[in-house]
């Protein structure tokens, strides 16, 4: 199917556009951009300095690389990249990156939800989705499948780990741990997202052992550095290992249960 490129357009010259894209009225494609066979592009977006993979859906007013909102921004040759099969809302913006990592990147089959924003230098993985009005700031690094529900805030530099997901409103500070579902301000974990893994395909060994790392870093009344090293020396599988890893990762400190819900650890038991 040949491109269609709606007449009031702007495209750069030199943009790089494959087969059966579409792009609607009064959009404009700006300097250095490529985008993929199959995607579609809404009304009134720009877009410019960004690879879109292939068969990606921005529905209209769409903001996409556009400069970082950052003092230091000094006009560098910076990027954004996506990969395929994405889904991006109304008045969603995706920053490139500044001069600290010259990139933000955003993986595939993500759903971006109207008036979600990504930061400067932020990594999203694969399968992610930001709700509404949710704002990841810059440099934040979201793992796979994590959910970031509506309103919520990232600070600049946290991490979200796999599978995680955060509930409506949150204000994020510190990291927040793998599978877990953290809420409230400041973000902490209520409870392991047992229907996320479960639905995930997740076998129920594997969801015994991240229940397992759970309690241990957290309800044994151990310092996290020690609760980390007794679990190193056990035979955990991979997707309960991964837990240790991104605690060792951690820069920002790691969002831990409030101490006074007794019933939390009733809840990891679930």
């Amino acid at each position: 199917m040949a491109t269609k490129i709606h007449p009031t357009a702007v495209i750069d010259p030199k943009a790089q556009i494959d087969h059966d894209v579409e792009i609607g009225p009064f959009t404009v494609i700006g300097e250095d951009v490529q985008i993929g066979a199959g995607t579609r592009i809404g009304p009134q977006c720009i877009i410019e300095f960004s690879t879109l993979g292939k068969n990606n859906w921005l529905t209209g007013a769409a903001y996409v690389g556009m400069p970082p909102q950052d003092w230091s921004y000094h006009g560098e040759h910076t990027r954004f990249t996506m990969g395929d099969g994405n889904v991006i809302r109304e008045n969603v913006t995706l920053h490139r990156g500044s001069h600290a990592t010259n990139l933000t990147s955003m993986g595939s089959n993500c759903m971006l939800m109207a008036n979600s924003h990504v930061g400067h230098d932020g990594r999203i993985g694969n399968n992610v989705i930001l709700v509404n009005c949710s704002s990841p700031a810059g440099h934040v690094q979201i793992g796979d499948r994590a959910t970031i529900s509506g309103l919520v805030g990232i600070h600049q530099f946290t991490r979200i780990g796999a599978y995680a997901m955060v509930s409506g409103g949150g204000m994020v500070n510190q990291d927040i741990l793998p599978y877990v579902i953290a809420q409230g301000d400041r973000a902490r974990p209520v409870t392991l997202n047992l229907v996320g893994l479960r639905r995930n395909g997740f076998t129920k060994e594997q969801i015994k052992a991240i229940k397992h790392v759970f309690k241990t870093l957290f309800f044994q009344n151990l310092m996290l550095k020690d609760a980390v090293a007794k679990l190193r020396a056990e035979n955990l599988p991979p997707e309960a290992a991964l837990m240790l890893d991104f605690v060792e990762g951690s820069k920002r400190g790691i969002a831990r249960p409030r101490r006074n819900a007794r019933e939390l650890e009733t809840a990891a038991n679930d």
